[in-house]
């Protein structure tokens, strides 16, 4: 898995679906899993490291009253981790730009569907219901990216 591929199963995402995730989903979940096994934990190892990249107080200020709730540090965790999910979601050219500028980050928005794809996919592929994708090196949950919260 490279970026550009990522990156094109991203844009699969079908949101003249939008409410029903599962439905936004299902073309880049089927894609994925078509791939080889190793490009599905490919996925999960590239999304987490766009979600540790977005993982920092300059992000999570500006995610809206719902889930910053102030200084220091007082937010929603799960909340966080989501809003950063529907930068990574809404694709290539929304995350560089909030990544270059978190002003631009959504305000009080949340997509936890995307953290299912690559289990969905080995899921989907192997018939195997407890079939989980190899971990990344990198951890997305919030407060992982020390450098992000100095």
């Amino acid at each position: 898995m490279d970026e550009e591929m990522f990156w094109g199963l991203i844009d699969k995402f079908d949101w003249d679906h939008t409410g029903d995730d599962d439905r936004v989903l299902s073309p880049a979940v089927d894609a994925l899993s078509e791939m080889p096994e190793a490009d599905i934990s490919g996925f999960q190892t590239i999304l987490a490291s766009k979600l540790y990249a977005l993982d920092g107080r300059a992000w999570a200020r500006r995610t809206g009253k719902h889930i910053w709730w102030g200084e220091p540090d007082k937010l929603s965790v799960d909340g966080f981790l989501y809003a950063r999910c529907v930068v990574v979601a809404n694709g290539r050219a929304l995350f560089e730009a909030v990544l270059a500028d978190p002003k631009k980050m959504p305000k009080d928005m949340e997509f936890e569907a995307l953290l299912s794809v690559a289990r969905a996919a080995l899921v989907k592929k192997t018939g195997r219901e407890d079939a989980e994708p190899e971990e990344s090196p990198l951890s997305f949950e919030t407060f992982s990216n020390r450098e992000g919260w100095t």
